[in-house]
Order: structure tokens, then sequence, then C-alpha cells
């Protein structure tokens, strides 16, 4: 037994190590193999090593001898050394240990079998090296690493150039530990020419075997060690009984010691790797290879086309076959090869799917498969111990296939893999320390971006090369990027995006798929799961939201399962417990990754699950959190609460934390509660109506604190009102106050109820005497009585509680005495005050009071007092003046009437005395009221002590008003009645202020009467002014008595000789000198008079004079004559001064402005246009006849007045048509106005009378208009233009009408055109418009022009009218329109275009209506089909310019009659399959035409009735499932129908070959776990869909494949069953009482003896008895076994009628065995063969 790593030369040529007999050497084929094309891939890197672990094997020694036995039998079970079995096997340590028949066998020297990681005990190194071509044994200058003792060495055959290439080894870094890596599987390549080899290499050169030690070969000390063979690919060649010689001098190698102590013996292949590219090599996985012919076939070349073919003979033996090289197109006929571990198929003719035959060859461990034509790999099965695939060079565009949990290498070069979709599981990498290669050279999948990160993500850290490099860091650091769920995501068909975008974009994708599963009427917003921390709180996050779209009242719930995968998301496991929305992972899930599914529910009806995945568990960071802290107890006051908190320790060690207590009212910050730092916290008054505060900060056991976490609690509430320990204290004597007491309780205390109860002496009843008050005064009633006092609690609330009394002592009567003392009244200046108070054992009348008067607001005695009285019996006195500012003392004497006398008490005023407010007691004003007099004001003052009280004086029009201050006499009390004050009031005010500043208030006296005037007269008379003539003399006085009236004044002229005249004239106060007054003195009486009338005293004046003669003045000056345009004037002028001279005068123009201008005139003067406007100015100078000239004196004009309007002149000039024509005028009278214009056309020329009444004429002139100018139209061409004129002044007064005519008719313009423009008529018709002018038109030129998009305008031929139809020419273009004017006479204009169109496009498709095909159920898909309009134009459009036709279903979102519709985005098909979500609903579908112009139609409509649910259907039914008898099925499949309600599900088996169907009774879940009893039947499901209204749906069955024997179980059945005979150990139940619970103590032992002919249960003997046979029989019918399902520990075997028993077995899998053995051994008497279900070869 040999086991053989395969290498793999790194370069393109592949070597089959092979036996020729003697005639080609191992050398040879690596000579072919160097000069073989590359086979499957390109170059494999050379770094490419196997990394494995081994268990701990014994400790290897130096030594020189190996002892083993030659022989190795086949199938029989020997006994073999201690050493043969520790050299035994030396497996690969990323493959299951596959073992021999042997050393299956082997019951002395059991083998070790791998640990759950895949490793073994102990890493050995074991190396090889390279030889030189030569076959020398001492390679100078290369290393060799010892392979086995030297001895050992010398005997192994010498292999040639090529035989064995070295690899460098790589050593870890961790010390102690030596990692190596594993050379990768070699394929087998045929030789040319093609020819059959033998692989077996027992004939080797005897000169090469060299005999160790005793033993007659080496081969059994090296057997098993492991040797490379050379092949490319391919199966392991095994060396029987040598191995390849290797020798190092430079080593020394180690030796094998002290085998027979251990019971294996296991190593590891440690590689050295020049860094020369030619010598890279690849350890493929070792496989274990059995010498001999029989477990080897190579047929490469032999054109072999069926497995199945006579020539074939494929035993189910075999372990290594080569087929590389044939026309292979199937698999049929493989699946006997159960053995099988090496599968060379490369170049043939698979194209794939096919691959499920080779689902029974789970020992295979390396399959060959490139250079075919297999296009998927979906139906490769998994194959348990798969290691190496090779898949290259074949049409595969996706590496999706089953789950491979060994896989250690993949190559897949040279094919079309574009897309990750379906990647295989590799979970067991997750858990072995073996090394992953992937090789994808020449694929499109190469252009991904960051493949090498995608890879990362989908095989997780044990990938360490792809495509023969090393992993860059760059691209482990954009894999850690991604989120967790991205390679499911990958695995599905997720395009990989960038990192920043995965989380959105997975999201998005798994959504996508979520979609239909989803409840209706909610959408799914988020689903993430935290990063999670060792020991710390993970929560997961699942959001929905609800569907606005939709109507919805079903509650939405969610369940929760959480699960732990590995490092990588798969193999997960639901983890017990997890069922909330948290969970905290433990030490042991660090580094593995957490998966929650979230199972939706509305209602009864659970929806499929949705899953989030979160990030690998980090360890902790040692900082404890809160995750939940909570406060339990009642809130009522009194009551004792408990703060609950729990704590995530993240890694730390558990601790103590630290708790507090606060209290927070509303509205205000939390304060701590002083001594509230425990757990448990009592609640107090002070906690009612606030909220408390629990704080708890987690501490560790080493003191690391966490973040301090709070709980606030609700309100605290008040506890119920209550009273206890009522009592009542005080003196119970007369006259003394006594209380009563309790303790409340019970929140807020409000308003408390208080009653005292009398008792009454003769019944002992107690009646009320007070209520309100706790207190209560004894009086003279209460004496000999108790007094009980009763206290009812009453929360703030209103709230009563249970009420307690208390009862006084018996009353005694008192001595007098005087209590409450009360001083009443007010304490001011001059108040009445008096005492009262309450006297026991007197009376009050008797009691003598005294008042004192005290500085001090505090009584100590009566020594420090002031009497103010003597003791009296009155109790009223009136404070005095003296007492201001002082307390008062009263001193209450009280006494009986009997005159006995108690002591004195005394009582002393609150506040001291105060003053009265200022105030004035009388006030009044005396003195003459006349203009002149003085009043005189006097008043009387109280209030105190007077300060300096304010008065003032005023005047008043009338009694009523307010008055005017007169302030020079302000603080005055007298006033001198001035004269202005004559008829008003006159009033004084006092305000008395006291002298602490204190204002009282104010008070007025006003007089009686007005101020009365004094009687007239004339203080003093004289005459002002200068005695010339011409002066005017004035008078000057000064009156007294009133106010003056019309006093009377005359004037007096007296001569020089005395003669006294009066000068006639009117009488007044001034007199102006006169001629007359030359030479002569004036003088002056007046006569005073009152405005009331009353005559004072005549008084004159002094003379003045003599009057002298004045200078020559002008007294005045005047014009005569019109002041208007054209007109003369002159002026007249006095003159006084003596005798008269020449005078002297000028004329000046004054215009508006005030500018003068002077004239050139005489004594007249002829006014001018330029005078209008203005002013006419004359300056005068008297001059006396000697020549004196006197003040020059000027008269200015009015504004002169223009004249009547005239017109002088009016021409008209040559008219043309189009030029404005201006008139010649000319005009007088004033400034120029408007004036009236009329244009009129007149057919001829007109002279004289006829001119001027042409406005008259009708038939012969039009009127053109009434503008100065006018410009002539193409009407007035020919004709003749008269003007008429009325002239107008500009202030609006008309002339005469002048009327003028030209002297030429009017000439036409050129031709022009304007506003050139299209319009458009229809949507195929335009017309060309223009405004042309110049004359009359003649024949104009029209044309059409068509612009491209390109800006060129091409003349469009024959299009010369107006109007233009539309061609298929000017779509997608614009038009212009061309208008060349023409005149009558011929005469061309310039050429005119029009603005460019918008583009032409034909008519815009419609929409006749939209129809649709189709029942608007369930299921059923409606087609939409529009209609076309009928008219030709729309058939034109649809059929040459219609684009596309686009569609958009709508769903509503309500029933009822106002609907309203929302979009369905991913429906925009003519055709919609009515879904489950629309039942109920409306359906619309929205159809849109677009042209080839981009344009689209208007939407039409199509509407269906409400949905209606179709019939129950289930599609696509299967069941699910391995196909093993301990599998649990599931049955799975579409419904549709409405919403499925409790549809029927019946499990039945059925034979196979046999019709019929046998019910499983009890099974009719959607679940079912086969048993042995469903091994060799089909598993048929009936389901029968109900939807929940009830309504049925047609019955749907799906069946499985036979149900096969779990392979485990398989396998030991066979081994029992090669025995032939076997024994079990049961157990047996000796109570078989149905009520009782079988237990372990009503067990007791048995042993089942089964052999091939019979079967019998036996009691096994004790110290006391022998065996004794209990029941035996043979498998002759009715024998049979039966199972109990609810029971998987027990059997009941059935011998015949009277015959049977029940059996215990401690496991299902035991039980199982048995009664696969049993129904083996009696399967000649079943119908079946049960042999051939299970495959044994008996």
């Amino acid at each position: 037994m040999e086991v053989v790593p395969a290498i793999l030369y790194a370069k393109d040529s592949v070597v089959l190590p092979q036996n020729t007999g003697g005639k080609q050497t191992i050398a040879e084929e690596s000579q072919h193999m160097l000069q073989t094309p590359g086979l499957l891939e390109e170059p494999l890197s050379d770094s490419l090593k196997k990394v494995s672990k081994v268990n701990k094997a014994n400790k290897i020694t130096p030594t020189t001898s190996c002892s083993a036995t030659n022989e190795i039998p086949n199938r029989k079970t020997e006994t073999k050394s201690a050493s043969e079995s520790k050299i035994k096997e030396v497996r690969s340590t990323l493959t299951k240990p596959t073992r021999s028949r042997t050393s299956r066998a082997s019951e002395a020297v059991p083998l070790s079998r791998r640990s759950s990681t895949g490793g073994l005990s102990e890493k050995q190194p074991i190396s090889i090296t390279k030889r030189e071509a030569s076959g020398s044994g001492t390679a100078s200058g290369k290393k060799t690493i010892p392979l086995t003792s030297e001895t050992m060495r010398k005997s192994l055959p010498e292999f040639r150039r090529s035989s064995v290439l070295s690899v460098g080894a790589k050593h870890s870094t961790r010390p102690g530990i030596t990692e190596t890596r594993t050379l990768a599987p070699v394929s087998p390549v045929a030789e040319t020419p093609r020819t059959p080899i033998s692989s077996d290499l027992r004939e080797q050169d005897s000169s090469n075997n060299i005999p160790v030690g005793s033993s007659s070969s080496s081969s059994a000390c090296a057997k098993r060690i492991a040797s490379p063979s050379l092949g490319s690919f391919g199966g392991n060649s095994s060396l029987r009984k040598s191995v390849s010689k290797v020798s190092s001098p430079s080593t020394r190698p180690p030796s094998v010691s002290n085998l027979e102590k251990s019971s294996n013996l296991f190593s590891r292949m440690k590689v050295g790797t020049p860094e020369s590219k030619e010598f890279r090599l690849m350890m493929l996985p070792q496989v274990e290879v059995k010498a001999g012919d029989d477990v080897r076939l190579d047929l490469r070349g032999h054109k072999i086309r069926n497995l199945n073919t006579g020539k074939l003979k494929l035993s189910p033996h075999l372990e290594f076959v080569y087929l590389r090289d044939n026309m292979l197109s199937t698999l049929d006929g493989i699946e006997v090869l159960q053995r099988l571990k090496v599968l060379d198929l490369s170049f043939n003719d698979f194209k794939g799917p096919g691959f499920e035959p080779l689902q029974n060859c789970n020992a295979l461990q390396q399959l060959y498969l490139a250079g075919n034509q297999i296009t998927s790999l979906k139906s490769l099965p998994e194959l348990p111990n798969l290691e190496f695939l090779s898949v290259a060079q074949n049409k595969l565009k996706s590496l999706s296939m089953a789950c491979q949990p060994r896989l250690q290498v993949l190559a897949a070069s040279k094919n079309k893999i574009s897309t990750l979709k379906g990647f295989p599981y590799l979970p067991a990498l997750e858990v072995t320390p073996a090394l992953l290669h992937l090789r994808v050279e020449e694929n499109p999948i190469l252009k991904m971006s960051h493949l090498e990160a995608a890879s990362i993500l989908l095989v997780g850290p044990t990938l360490k090369k792809l495509n023969d490099r090393d992993l860059s860091r760059e691209e482990i650091g954009i894999a850690k990027r991604y989120p967790s769920h991205t390679a499911l995501c990958i695995r599905s068909g997720w395009e990989l995006c960038r990192p920043e975008q995965a989380v959105d974009s997975t999201f998005k994708f798994l959504l996508e798929q979520w979609k239909e599963k989803l409840p209706s009427g909610y959408l799914l917003k988020k689903s993430f799961v935290d990063q999670p921390f060792e020991e710390d709180a993970c929560y997961c996050h699942f959001e929905f939201v609800r569907d606005k779209a939709e109507n919805s009242d079903s509650e939405l719930n969610l369940k929760f399962q959480w699960f732990i995968g590995e490092k990588t998301p798969c193999h997960f496991s639901a983890i017990s417990g997890a069922v909330k929305e948290i969970y905290i992972p433990n030490h042991n899930d660090i580094g593995r990754v957490l998966k929650v599914e979230c199972t939706p529910v509305v209602g009864d009806t659970e929806y499929p699950t949705i899953f989030a995945i979160s990030p690998p568990v980090s360890p902790g960071t040692g900082i404890p959190k809160v995750i939940n802290i909570d406060v339990h107890g009642e809130l009522v006051e009194g009551n004792t609460i408990k703060g609950y908190a729990e704590v995530a320790w993240c890694g730390g060690p558990p601790g103590k934390g630290v708790a507090s207590w606060l209290r927070r009212r509303w509205n205000s910050n939390p304060v701590v509660i002083t001594g509230a730092e425990e757990e448990e916290y009592q609640l107090t008054l002070d906690d009612v109506d606030s909220c408390l505060v629990y704080m708890y900060t987690p501490v560790t056991k080493e003191g690391v604190k966490g973040e301090a976490q709070y709980a606030i609690t609700e309100y605290v509430k008040a506890a119920a009102p209550s009273v206890c320990n009522v009592c009542v204290i005080g003196e119970a004597v007369e006259g003394c106050t006594i209380r009563g007491l309790g303790e409340y309780f019970g929140g807020r205390q409000g308003p408390i109820k208080f009653e005292w109860l009398r008792e009454d002496k003769d019944t002992g009843e107690f009646t009320s005497v007070s209520t309100g008050t706790n207190e209560y005064t004894l009086t003279r009633e209460d004496i000999g009585r108790r007094l009980t006092f009763v206290y009812t609690p009453v929360n703030f609330e209103g709230k009563e509680g249970k009420y307690l009394s208390a009862s006084s002592e018996m009353v005694k009567r008192a001595p007098p005495k005087s209590t409450n003392l009360k001083i009443i009244g007010g304490l001011e200046e001059g108040s009445k005050i008096t005492v009262t108070g309450l006297v026991t054992g007197g009376t009050e009348a008797s009691s003598r009071v005294q008042w004192f008067k005290s500085t001090s607001s505090h009584f100590e005695s009566e020594n420090g007092l002031e009497a103010l009285t003597t003791s009296k019996i009155a109790k009223t006195y009136r404070i005095p003046l003296g007492a201001v500012g002082k307390y008062l003392v009263a001193k209450f004497t009280p006494m009986t009437p009997d005159g006995e006398a108690g002591e004195p008490a005394y009582v002393i005023s609150e506040t001291s005395v105060v003053a009265l407010p200022p105030t004035l007691n009388f006030l009044s004003v005396t003195g003459d009221n006349s203009e002149g007099g003085i009043l005189t004001a006097s008043y009387g003052y109280i209030g105190g002590h007077e300060g300096r009280s304010i008065y003032d004086w005023y005047i008043h029009e009338v009694e009523t008003d307010l008055g005017v201050l007169l302030p020079e006499v302000s603080n005055i009390l007298q006033y001198r009645i001035p004269k202005d004050k004559i008829g008003k009031f006159i009033s004084f005010t006092c305000t008395p202020v006291r002298d602490d500043g204190i204002v009282g208030e104010t008070r007025a006296c006003m007089g009686q009467e007005r101020v009365r005037a004094g009687s007239p007269r004339l203080l003093s008379l004289q005459i002002i002014g200068t005695e010339v003539e011409g002066t005017t003399l004035t008078v000057e006085k000064k009156y007294w008595g009133g106010e003056e009236g019309q006093s009377i004044y005359r004037w007096f002229r007296t001569s020089s000789s005395g003669t006294h005249v009066e000068i006639g004239g009117p009488i007044a106060s001034s007199y102006t000198l006169t001629v007359d007054d030359i030479g002569f003195f004036v003088s002056l009486s007046c006569e005073p008079i009152r405005n009331d009338g009353a005559h004072g005293p005549i008084v004159h004046s002094e003379q003045v004079g003599p009057i002298v003669p004045g200078p020559p003045t002008c007294h005045s000056l005047e014009f005569h004559g019109s002041l208007i345009e054209g007109e003369r004037i002159n002026f007249s002028a006095s003159y006084s001064g003596g005798v008269k001279g020449d005078c002297l005068y000028e004329w000046f123009r004054v215009n508006s402005t005030g500018h003068k201008e002077k004239l050139n005139a005489g004594e007249f003067l002829d006014l001018t246009l330029d005078d209008v406007g203005g002013c006419v100015e004359l300056s005068y100078s008297p001059v006396r006849s000697d020549g004196l000239k006197g003040l020059t004196r000027k008269l200015v004009s009015s504004p002169v007045l223009p004249g009547e309007p005239l017109g002088i002149k009016l021409v008209i000039p040559d008219c043309c048509e189009g030029q404005k024509v201006v008139p010649e005028t000319r005009y007088f009278g004033g400034q120029e106005g408007v004036g009236k214009f009329t244009w009129l056309r007149s057919k001829y020329k007109l002279h004289g009378s006829a001119l001027v009444d042409i406005a008259n004429d009708v038939e012969n002139a039009d009127i053109l208009g009434h503008s100065l100018t006018y410009t002539p139209s193409l009407e007035d061409v020919g004709s003749y233009l008269v003007m008429t004129w009325v002239p107008q002044r500009s202030d609006g007064k008309y002339g005469k009408a002048l009327a003028s005519i030209c002297e030429s008719p009017v000439t036409p313009a050129l031709p022009v055109v304007s506003n050139v423009c299209v319009k458009k008529v229809s949507s195929s018709a335009y017309v060309g418009e223009g405004e042309y002018y110049g004359g009359y038109e003649g024949l104009s030129l029209f044309g059409w022009y068509r612009e491209s998009d390109d800006g060129t305008v091409v003349l469009i031929s024959g299009a010369n009218s107006k109007s233009y139809e539309v061609s298929d020419e000017d779509y997608n273009c614009k038009l212009l329109f061309g208008y060349t004017p023409v005149r009558s006479d011929s005469i061309l204009g310039e050429l005119r275009l029009s603005k460019p169109t918008d583009v032409i496009f034909p008519e815009l498709p419609r929409i006749e209506m939209l129809a649709l095909t189709g029942k608007a159920v369930e299921g059923e898909v409606l087609t939409a089909i529009e209609v076309i309009p009928s008219t030709d134009c729309q058939r034109n459009v649809w059929e040459k310019y219609k684009k596309e036709v686009r569609y958009q279903w709508f769903c509503s979102s309500e029933t009822e009659s106002d609907l309203s519709f929302y979009q369905l985005p991913s429906q925009s098909s003519c055709s919609y399959k009515v879904r489950f979500e629309d039942i109920g609903r409306y359906l619309r579908c929205e159809c849109i035409v677009t042209d080839v112009f981009g344009r689209s139609s208007e939407a039409a409509y199509a509407e269906t009735d409400s949905v209606l649910p179709g019939v129950p259907r289930m599609d696509k039914l299967e069941i699910e499932g391995r196909g093993f008898h301990t599998n649990l099925y599931a049955v799975r499949g579409i419904y549709s129908g409405g919403k499925e309600g409790k549809s029927r599900i019946q499990w039945l088996s059925s034979m196979v070959g046999s019709p019929d169907l046998i019910a499983i009774p009890g099974e009719t879940g959607r679940m079912y776990e086969a048993n042995v009893d469903d091994v060799g039947y089909r598993l048929v499901v009936i389901y029968t869909p109900v939807r929940d209204d009830g309504v049925e749906g047609q019955p749907v069955s799906a069946s499985t494949e036979p149900i096969g024997v779990e392979p485990d179980v398989l396998k030991e059945v066979k081994q029992k069953m090669d025995l032939g005979s076997v024994k079990f150990e049961v157990l047996f139940d000796k109570d078989r009482s149905p009520k009782k619970v079988p237990g372990m103590g009503s067990l007791e032992r048995r042993i089942l003896e089964v052999n091939r002919k019979r079967i019998k249960v036996v009691k096994p003997g004790s110290k006391t008895s022998f065996p004794a046979i209990e029941i035996r029989g043979s498998y002759a019918p009715p024998f049979h076994v039966e199972l109990f399902r609810n029971d998987l520990h027990r059997l009941r075997i059935v011998i015949d009628g009277e015959n049977e028993v029940d059996l215990m077995l401690q496991t299902r899998h035991l039980r199982d065995v048995i009664v696969l053995v049993i129904r083996g051994f009696a399967q000649r008497f079943n119908s079946t063969s049960l042999n051939t279900l299970l495959k044994i070869d008996i």
C-alpha cells in the first residue's frame, strides 16, 4: 500500500508516470512531459504549495533499520506489526483518510482518524530532492532534504532526469511549527503513439534494490512514504515495492525509530523551490494508491465512445481510471466505480450536463475534465472528497456547480466564463488549513473590475493565489469594504460594483428578489445587522413602511431567528433561543458571521423569510455596556422600587456597577437624591408628582467603567390620605387655647377637616362647637366638660381619608384674664382708636385701660413707656399730634364687676402713628378786583408740620376753564391786577406740603367777579412829523382807563397873527400837510372815549410850524389806451412841489422774466407782437420850475393782450406717395395755437370759391386727415391734395379759415413689400402673406423655399402661388415664403423672404381607442390592443412614421368608486399577467404611440373591472431532500389563485415499478422525515390547493427518486453483512405497560444475534444464571420488523403471531443498522431484492 503525491511541472507540458514493463522509463515520461503542450491551463505559480496539519506522531530519531512485511492481503483481516502500521500510510492533509480493507479491518493497530478541522496530530516535514539527469546520488550544489533513513534511501530506486523535481521550502514564521505545502495533482498524458500501458511498477531493476537489515525488501518500510509521481493533472502511479533513491551528502537524514510504540505515522511534505521558473512545481493533494492492476485502469487514446461497451470491464474495485484522449460523451456506467479516487476524462467529447452518475463516486479526489466542450457544471454532484478539479479549455460561461467541501485546486482557464453567478460553496476550507488555488486565465471575466476582491469574498481567507499570483494587499483591502452579504449576492447574479456603492446596490438586488415575498401593502426600507462584538448587544434592523398606494389595516409583526456561520457567509446553524431583535455573541463566536432571518407576519399569515448578514464578530472592547435598564415596583408614595440593569460585559470580567437615584420634577433638571446609592429606593413625599431617574454605571472586576445609562420612571403617585398619632395639647383651663395635632400621610396635604366637639354633662354625648381649625379657645360654657378633636385627612385633590379623634381633660375655671388684645382703629394723627380683648373670669366693661407711647416696636416693660393718659374705663382714645412717629401701647387690666383685678396685659400697635396727609381747612382771597387793585390770599393748614407749601395765581377767560399760570407771582400771596387782565377772572391755588415732603391735595379759590376797568383819561398828547408840505403828521398819546374806544380828534390851523381855524375834513389821528398850510401853525385836540362809550376830559396838544414848501413830487401816474397788440397808448401825471417845470419820462418793455428793454417813443407807444404777454413800464421824473428834480415815479401796465388770430399765408409743395407733405404757413394774432388743419383729396384742381367751399363738396373731395402734415397713400395717387387751415391763438380762439391746393397730382412710390409671413391652414397646407406698398400692385412674383437641418435653403420647384401643400420631402424641414413686388406699371421691387416656419411634421399619430383582451382574473394575461383612426391620413402616418408603441400598466390603490392609480414600473409591455396583489383592485393600461420624429401622442387608457382571484393552482411542485432515509423532505411549489387557505397535503409511498400508492398515516404537513421503511420506495406528495374562501383547485403530485440508505449506515450494514453473523447489544423493556413511559430503570440488557438463517434474542447470563434464549426464529413469513414513527429508538421483531419482542436502542443510527441487516439477511423472502436497493454484494 503506497501513498504517491503527484507533482505538476509548472510549464505548458504535463507527464504521466507509467510502468512500461522495462521499455519506457520514468525519465522518458518526464521528457515527454516537457514536450507536450499545455493541457489544462497556463503555467501554475511556483509558490502553489500544500499546507496541512497533521496529528502528533511519535518522536522520530535517527536509525539505520526498518522492518516490515512484504505481503499485503487483499480482503481478509490480518494482524500486522506495529512498525508496518506506523509507516503504512502518509496521506494528504487536505483529504479525508482513505483506508484499505486491511487497515479498516485491523483491530490490532487502528489508524487515527482526521480531526474535525481536517488536521492530523502533528506536523512532520518530509522533503523531496531534485535529481540531476545523470542519476547521480550526490548532486553537488543542490540542496537535499532527507526523506527517510540513509539505508532506506540507498535501497530506493534511482529516478532519472526530471523524475523528481525539488521545490523550495517555505517555513512558517511561527516558532516551533513547520508549515509546508503539498504538491498539486498531475493529470496523466498519453504517450505518442497511444498504446495501452500498465500502471504496475512492481518489476524494478534488482540492482537498485539494496536490502535493509534483515528485511528482504525495503518496500515494506517505505511503501507508505509519499513519493512524487510525474504526470499532468492525472492519477498517481503507485510504487509498490520501491521508491526513488534520493541521497544528499550535505544533510544528515533522519531515521524512523520507536516504530513499535506508535500506532500511526503521519508525515508532511516540505518542498524546496528554486528561484528558476523552469523548475516551478505544484504539489497536488496526495492520493492513496493501492498496488495492483485490479485498482487501476489506463485506456488513454483508445477512441472509446461508451463506458458500457463490452470491451470495458469497469470493476467496482477500480480506484484510478485514465480515459483521456477518447471520444466519450456520456458518463453512463461510471456509477459502479464507488471506490474511484482519480478520474481523468480530459480531451473527450463531453458537452454537459450529464455528470449525475458521479454522485456514487464519493471517494473521488481528483477529477480532470479539461479539453472538452462542457458548457455547464450545474449537474456536477457534490463530491465529499474531491480536492482537485480541472475544467480548463471548455466552453463554460460560469462556475455554477454543487458545493465541493474539500476542493483545494480549481483550474478553469481558457473558457468563456463571464460571471461569478452560482460560484460553488467551499465550506470545508473554513475549518481546514488548506490553501485554495483558483485559475481563470483567458476568460472574459478577467475584464471584471476587482475580480480578485470578488474571489476573496466568494472563497474566503483560504484563497492564497489567483491565476498563479499572490493576492494583492489592495484587493484584500477592497474586499473588506464590501458588506458581508456580498458573496451571496454575487452567487445569485449580482454584478460587482464599486465598494462605496455596494451597500445600496446589494440591498436593491435583494429587494428585487424579495419583492414578491413581502406582505402586500408594505415596503422594506432597510435590512442590516450592526457590527457584532463579543458579549455586546447586536441589533438587527428590518424596517417596513406602509405602501401609500395600498390601504392595509392589518398590523405587521416580525419574527426573528439568529444563525451562526463560519468566517464566510455559509454553513449557518440556528442559535437556540435567539429569536429576538437582539443577540449577544459569546467568545466562541469571534471571527464568525451572524445571520438573522426575519419572518413578516400579518394576521395569521406568515410570509417567506428575508435575511441580513453581519460582519464577522469582533473581539470585545472590554468596556461594559448597559443594553437594558428598567425600574420595577409600584410608583406610589411609601413603596420601595428597584432598578434592574442588563449589562453586556464586552469581553471584560463581570463586576459590580455603580447605582444612583435622581429626582426630576416637571420642567426641571434631575437632582441627585442624597444617600440613594443602592438598587432599592423607598419613595417619599418629595417624590410625589416627580419622575425618578435610575442611573447605572457598569464596572468590570478590573475596574473598567462603561458608559452610564439611565431609566426614567413615570410620575410617582401619592398614597391615599391617612392620619395617625392624633392628640390634643394645651392647658384645659378656661380662656386657654388648646390645639389638635396629627401626623398626615398621603401626598400633598389639602384642606384638612378639623372639628371640635363638646361633651354634654348630662348625656355624655358630644356636639360640634367649632370646625375648620385645629385650635380652640376654651370658654365659660366649656368649664367642667371635655372637648374632642376630630381630624379628617384630605389630600390636595380633595380625597378624604379615615378620620381619627382625641379628647382633652376636663376644662377648669380661670382667674380674670385678658387675651387676644387688639388695638382697633387707624393709627393716624387725630384718629380715634380703641382696645378690645377676650376677658375670662371677669367682664370687659369693668376692665381699665391706660395709653402709653413708645419709640420701640417691641414691648419690654412699662418702665420705658411715656404715659399719654391715666387708667380709665373708657376704651376709646384720640391720637394727639405728639404721638406721631411713636408706637402706642395699651395697658389692659381685666377686672370683675366686684373689683377683682387680674394680671394686666399689654398690647402694642403694629405700626407707629402716622401723621394725617397735609390738607387745607380753608382758603380765601381778599382785595380790590379792578384794574390796578391788589389781591391778598390766605389759607389754613393741617396735617403735621407744614413744609414749603406751593401757591400760584391763574387768569381765567371764564370760570370753568383751567386758567393760565402767572409765573411772575408764583409762591407770592399778593397780586396787583394789570390792565390786560380786565374782564377776566383771577384764581388762587395752594398745595399743602408737609415738612417730610408729603404733598397734600391742591385747593383753589376763584374770584367772584371779573376784573373791572378804570375811568378813561389821557396821560400825554403830542404831534409827531416834519413841518413840510406833503408830510403826514401823526398823534402820539398815552391812554388809561380800560380799553380805548373811538376817541375824537380835531386839527387846527393857526396863522402868524394867531387866528385859530379848524381844518375841515375827516377826523383822524393823522394829517397830511398841503399847499394851503404853508406859512401856518398846526395843532390838535383829543377827547378820550372808552370802548364802552365812557368819555373823558378833552386834551389839546402844542402847535407845530410854520409849514414850509416840499420838493417836486408826482402824486399820480396812469396809462390811457387799449393794451392790445396793434393799439397805441399814452399817459397822464399829477404834480406837487411848487411851480411845475419840464418833467422827464421814458418807455420800457418788460417781459415775463422781468427783463427790461428801453423803447424809442414819445408821448405815445404803438404795441407789437413783441409786447404781447409782456408789460409796458413808464418812468416819470417831476421837475420844478426852478429846475429842482423830484423823485422818479414808475408805472407798469398790465400784460399786453394779443390781437385777433389771422392766417396770412398757406402754400402746399409737390406730393409723392409715402412722403410726408409739410405746408408753408404764416400767422398773426398773438401766440399761435394748434389750429385746425384738414386735408382733402380732389379729383380736379380747384380755384377761387370752389377751393374755399371744398370741404362741403362731398362728391369731388374726400377728407384725409386733420394734422399739419400728411403722407399721401395709394388712394391719393393721381389726385390733388387740398388743405384748409383755421388759425388758432394759443388761448384757443380761432380766426378765419384759409384753403390751398397742390400744383400737380400725387405721384406713386417705388414698389416694396413688408411683413412677409407664412400662416398654417392645416397640418399639410400653408399660405404665404405680405403687405404690398408702392402704387397699385401688378402681377407680383411668389415662391416657396425649403430649409434643411443644416441651414441650406432650396427653392421648391413649381411652388409659385401663395398657397402650398406639404409633401413628404418637407417633413423635418422648415418652409419659407418669397414675395417679389411688381407695380401696375411693371416696376419691380426687391424680393422679401418670410421667417422660417416651425419644423414640418406629419399629423401626430393618434389612438382612437384602447381595448383589453383577456379576463381580469388572477393568473390570466391581459393584452392591450390599440385601435387606429380610420382616416387615410392617420393610416398613412401609422404606416410610414410610427416608431414605437409604449405601454404602461397601473393598479388602483383603492377599491371604491373614487379610484386612484399608481404605476407598476416593471410592467411596460402590451401584455400583463394578473398578480395576486391585484385581486380586488382595478387595472389600467396606458398606451402612447411615438413617431420617428420623437413626438408622442396623447395617452389612451383602458381599465378593467375589479380583478377576481384565479382558480387555485400549484405549479412547479417538487420535493426537496437529499434522497437518504435519514433526511427531512419538504414540499415546495408556487401557489396561485388568490390567497391560499388550508391546502391539503398527503404523503404517500410507492414501490419502484408499481403503480400503487400507499398513504402514510398522519403525514399531512409540508415536512416529512423519512425512515428505514421508506428505503427503496419513492415518496409521493399529493397537494390539493385550497383558496381561503374554500374553493379547491386541481390536485397535483410530485415524487422523489427511490429513497436510499444513508452512506454511513450503508457502509456499516455492508460490513455487518460481510461478516455473515452479527451480534448487537439492545435493551428490553421489562415493564410493557402502555401507560408507563420507558425509562432506564425499567430496561434490561439483551443480546440480539442475527445471521443469514435465523435471528434470536438472548438474555445474558450472570453469576447465578446461564444465558437464556427468549425468542428465536427464521426469516420465513410472517416474519417482519416493525418501526414506530413516534419513537426513533424502538423496533419490534415479529417471528409469528405468538412470538414478538419490542427492543430499545440507544441511537437511531444503531436501530437503522439493525433493521437493514435483518432485512438484508431476510431478502430472499422479499418480493423486491433489498440488496439491489442497498447495492449489497452477498
